[in-house]
């Protein structure tokens, strides 16, 4: 979920001690090609899980890229530099000659000019040569979501993956969006890199993922053998995230997170929905933590709709704005068409307010079951979204009811100290497992050869990752 990192340590009294099983602190080298703290699910992962494992007793150092990730007091960030080619406000610029450092900065220019998405290509490379020039340093490499070429092979550590979800239901989310050819061209062009991700991915011994939905998409979309896939679920800071009855509730309030025209995020049918409700209950009204898309669909049923001063977009606020956002909310609505987890649902029910979820993906294993801790309706339907709200918004006592409900089912479930846990213990079992094995780190290493010759074979050809 958007949130801006605050300035807190960890707890009072909460210095990292010796891990809970006994065993020695690990050394982890936790990788992240993205870790924007103010949009997207990867930085928030990466910034609460290595907090918390660091409050495990481990030493975790983050490896990222730009935008670098916010990090707590007491985690350390190595900045691993890309040429940050779409950094705002001048996306898809052209760096000066004296910016280019190697063949590396050559290839993710290469693929940004010819329409492709460079960076988990490049900074899996740039990410294999820190490590072979840090070799002995970490007893465990974790890499978010890159799956590019060079995290294949000898990393002098064993690797375990994170996979939130397979990045080709986005991309096939975005196709059945798209309006023409062209469109539809483009889309491929730019999800390219998920054919390099599927190959790496089926090469991995260790993959790590946040649902069960997430596991079986990643076995029919990646071609990963099950028996390779663990699920630890992660969650919310239910300390920042917590009912506060201090906050005045606003009237009519519904507050959702989004990018506004990514398809998977559903919400142009939000919109649609608002204007349906408007019409029996005039004071609704929508704030979007999120960019606000000056075209495109979303703008457009907004225009269309008359519901100029009835949407609100928010951004980069901090995280003590964002919960009393919510908090302020009568109702919390994730309209999204998929997700591999939700983590604005799980947030939401935190501080205790009442949601309204699609079924999108693995929204109900965290949002739970329709009438207990949410309204649960199908994705893209505007009509059923509508008559959730209406009925939430006009009920206090079921208000009340869910919101209590969901928050006692986000602390018994979805907290990031259980998730830190869980993937302590893959990390153990993954050292263990490569210390036992040889004969897989001898095919291991056939793949990284495989997956190098690839990577500089499309790099020298065609400047694209996959």
């Amino acid at each position: 979920m958007t949130a801006e990192a605050i300035e807190a340590g960890p707890r009072q009294g909460a210095a990292p001690a010796a891990p809970a099983d006994g065993d020695r602190p690990l050394r982890i080298a936790l990788l992240t090609y993205k870790g924007n703290p103010f949009c997207g699910g990867q930085g928030v992962y990466v910034r609460h899980l290595s907090r918390e494992l660091a409050r495990l007793g481990h030493r975790v150092e983050v490896v990222g890229s730009q935008p670098y990730p916010t990090l707590d007091e007491g985690v350390p960030l190595t900045e691993l530099a890309s040429l940050d080619l779409y950094r705002s406000p001048d996306p898809f610029r052209t760096p000066g000659r004296d910016e280019y450092r190697d063949w590396i900065d050559a290839l993710e220019v290469a693929t940004m000019w010819t329409g492709g998405f460079p960076e988990p290509l490049t900074f899996s490379l740039r990410a294999r040569r820190m490590l072979a020039a840090r070799r002995g340093d970490f007893d465990v490499v974790h890499d978010n979501q890159t799956l590019g070429y060079g995290l294949l092979g000898d990393l002098g550590a064993p690797l375990v993956t994170t996979i939130h979800h397979p990045i080709t239901v986005d991309r096939q989310l975005e196709l059945d969006a798209a309006a023409d050819w062209k469109r539809r061209a483009s889309v491929r062009r730019w999800y390219a890199f998920t054919r390099m991700q599927k190959r790496v991915a089926r090469r991995l011994p260790s993959v790590l993922t946040v649902s069960g939905t997430s596991r079986q998409e990643i076995v029919d979309h990646l071609g990963v053998r099950d028996d390779r896939i663990r699920v630890v679920h992660i969650g919310a800071d239910t300390d920042l995230w917590s009912p506060d009855p201090a906050v005045a509730e606003i009237p009519g309030r519904i507050v959702t997170t989004s990018s506004a025209d990514v398809p998977l995020k559903g919400l142009i049918h939000l919109v649609e929905a608002l204007a349906k409700l408007r019409t029996e209950n005039p004071a609704a009204h929508l704030v979007v933590v999120g960019r606000r898309a000056e075209d495109g669909p979303v703008a457009q049923a907004i225009e269309r709709y008359g519901l100029q001063d009835a949407v609100e977009f928010v951004k980069g606020i901090s995280d003590a704005e964002l919960v009393d956002l919510v908090r302020s909310a009568q109702v919390a609505c994730v309209p999204s068409l998929y997700e591999g987890f939700s983590l604005p649902a799980a947030e939401a029910m935190a501080t205790g307010t009442p949601l309204v979820a699609t079924t999108g993906g693995a929204i109900p294993e965290v949002a739970g079951a329709d009438g207990e801790t949410c309204l649960a309706v199908p994705p893209g339907d505007a009509g059923a979204l509508a008559s959730a709200l209406a009925r939430l918004l006009g009920d206090p006592d079921l208000r009340t009811r869910l919101g209590a409900a969901g928050r006692a089912r986000v602390l018994a479930n979805f907290t990031w100290a259980r998730a830190a846990q869980g993937t302590a213990e893959l990390y153990r079992e993954a050292i263990a497992r490569q210390a036992a094995g040889p004969g897989v780190r001898q095919a291991a290493g056939q793949g990284a050869r495989q997956g190098a010759r690839q990577a500089a074979g499309h790099g020298a050809r065609r400047g694209t990752p996959g």
